[in-house]
């Protein structure tokens, strides 16, 4: 596995607990936002007040119609004090969760080295992240860290972004793309399923299936017989699965400048104690106790 692989994998549920966790419902009566305009007014903060279209750009596989409305409605909100409830929820779910924890002098050492990447970033061509990158800097060590590690993750997403543009995916075709089942179905990956990407992402039944008939005609996917328990129903044909592993190979290649550094590594490493407590607490989806 790369470097920037094992860094995606280990640090995306740090980063996560900003969109799941318990104390959302209050951070939403702070606010008085929906989820999804608190998600949208949250992570397009650091773009500033910018026009709508700025923000489904910089999402991609949102449905424009969701994300706009949620978008006016933050603003209008004030994209600070959006920001501010974000870090307050963070920096309670984060005390609870890590405990003790939270007082090692380890967090503001990984703080250090993840500030330092993101000081080293080159950012041309990757609006989120360069927004992101020029946001305020938390005190706190923790949000600190939590701050350098959103503005990584932006910019691999950015990087994706790029290959998937390079590749002719767009909108909710990478979705209904990300989202089909594999050839080989022991390759692991993160999925959602259709139900929950059509309500996260605004798509309806009919979107979803142009968006498959769109694969089908560009010979990426075929039609299954029946859906699978996650209501998925067709599949990357050959010539799907190798797009498949180009565009994660190529977004992974991106990044090797970045994390291959013996000192980010090394805070990788560092960091995962950190995310086992966090996916041990049970309060991200795929963790939640029963």
């Amino acid at each position: 596995m790369s470097s920037a692989r094992t860094a995606y994998e280990t640090l995306e549920p740090f980063h996560v607990l900003a969109y799941f966790n318990p104390g959302l419902k209050t951070a939403l009566d702070a606010t008085g936002l929906s989820a999804i305009a608190f998600y949208t007014g949250g992570r397009g903060a650091p773009l500033g007040a910018c026009a709508p279209s700025v923000v489904t750009s910089t999402f991609y596989n949102f449905n424009p119609a969701l994300i706009e409305p949620a978008w006016r409605d933050a603003v209008g909100v004030g994209l600070d004090r959006v920001s501010a409830a974000r870090y307050a929820m963070l920096d309670d779910q984060l005390r609870t969760i890590l405990g003790d924890a939270l007082d090692d002098p380890a967090i503001a050492e990984l703080a250090g080295a993840f500030e330092g990447a993101v000081t080293g970033l080159p950012l041309g061509g990757r609006a989120l992240a360069a927004a992101w990158a020029s946001s305020e800097v938390p005190d706190a060590p923790h949000l600190r860290l939590w701050r350098h590690v959103a503005v990584l993750r932006e910019w691999r997403g950015d990087n994706h972004i790029a290959t998937l543009i390079t590749h002719g995916l767009d909108g909710l075709d990478v979705v209904t793309f990300h989202e089909a089942d594999l050839p080989d179905p022991t390759v692991s990956r993160r999925i959602m399923g259709r139900e929950a990407i059509k309500f996260t992402r605004g798509w309806s039944d009919d979107d979803w299936e142009s968006s498959v008939d769109r694969l089908v005609a560009a010979g990426l996917a075929e039609r299954t017989d029946a859906p699978n328990k996650l209501g998925i129903a067709h599949r990357l044909t050959a010539a799907g699965a190798a797009t498949y592993d180009d565009i994660e190979a190529e977004t992974d290649a991106l990044g090797e400048t970045v994390w291959s550094s013996t000192e980010l590594t090394d805070a990788v490493t560092r960091m995962r104690p950190y995310v086992k407590t966090i996916l041990d607490a049970g309060v991200l989806p795929g963790t939640r106790k029963k």
